[in-house]
């Protein structure tokens, strides 16, 4: 458990990053035909003509009450950086289930559609959009997804969003992800949602190779994962076993450690932590 102090600063950073309007999207299109299946579309804010793809997963846990809005000031913050951005919406837990984390497996199911039909959908909305400069980012349990959506082709044979090849990605960045389940579950990261997306303690067993990245390693992907030093949400502990994990299977993985940094300023675009991120996207989408 934090002390007083850990937990008083981690709640301002908390309120900072949720204190920012929602920002509109350009144009949203619909990958399904849930409500949660659409993606937002944020045009770069340049002359350039063609731009890089950022495809943002918000966080949250996972858990319906989190969903992209509060991530919106951060995809508004990388089309001012210059970015083409796609904010991805998915299911979450089921309605009426609030601290329920995910649905297994129509999570996985969203995730997987909403970047098979991005290409086309972004070509549509977002003419500017360089999709051979497409780098995934994820927040938290949307670092999850990106860390696992770039890993589709390692998955076992039976699985449904397994794909025959690597995506068509200059890279992943994750920021605070939930990259290791074992850890996470140990830690107690957000009251247990690792073992709850995978439907608890049987699934858990069952189906982690489906699920937590660091058994889907190597990825070929150019990924960096970064994380703040004092993030009580999601420990550092996390992002560093995925890194010992990926050491291990021959991939270097990247590990941008910010000293004095939380959970919530990596997507808080009025805390410098925030920069650090554009700048990690930009190293491998530029």
């Amino acid at each position: 458990m934090p002390d007083d102090a850990a937990a008083a600063r981690a709640a301002a950073e908390e309120q900072s990053a949720f204190s920012h309007p929602p920002v509109a999207p350009d144009t949203t299109a619909a990958y399904g035909d849930h409500p949660d299946q659409v993606i937002d579309f944020y045009a770069p804010r340049t002359d350039a003509p063609l731009a890089p793809l950022v495809v943002v997963l918000h966080g949250g846990a996972w858990r319906a009450p989190y969903d992209r809005r509060h991530i919106t000031p951060f995809a508004g913050f990388l089309a001012r950086r210059g970015f083409a951005v796609a904010n991805v919406e998915y299911r979450k837990g089921a309605e009426g289930a609030t601290e329920l984390a995910g649905r297994w497996p129509d999570t996985f199911d969203d995730v997987a559609a909403a970047l098979d039909a991005l290409p086309a959908l972004a070509r549509e909305a977002l003419p500017g959009a360089d999709s051979r400069r497409t780098v995934v980012t994820g927040h938290s349990a949307g670092g999850h997804l990106a860390l696992w959506a770039a890993a589709r082709h390692l998955l076992p044979a039976d699985a449904p969003w397994r794909t025959a090849g690597p995506p068509l990605l200059r890279g992943v960045v994750a920021l605070a992800p939930i990259a290791d389940f074992t850890v996470a579950d140990k830690l107690g990261v957000c009251d247990g949602a690792a073992r709850q997306l995978l439907g608890g303690d049987e699934g858990f067993a069952q189906r982690r190779p489906y699920a937590d990245p660091t058994l889907l390693l190597p990825t070929g992907i150019a990924t960096t994962l970064v994380q703040g030093r004092t993030d009580v949400d999601v420990p550092q502990l996390v992002a560093e076993s995925y890194a010992d994990a990926a050491a291990k299977a021959g991939e270097v993985v990247g590990l941008t450690l910010l000293e004095d940094v939380g959970h919530f300023p990596l997507i808080d675009p009025a805390a410098d932590a925030c920069a650090v991120v554009a700048e990690e996207i930009a190293q491998l989408a530029w």
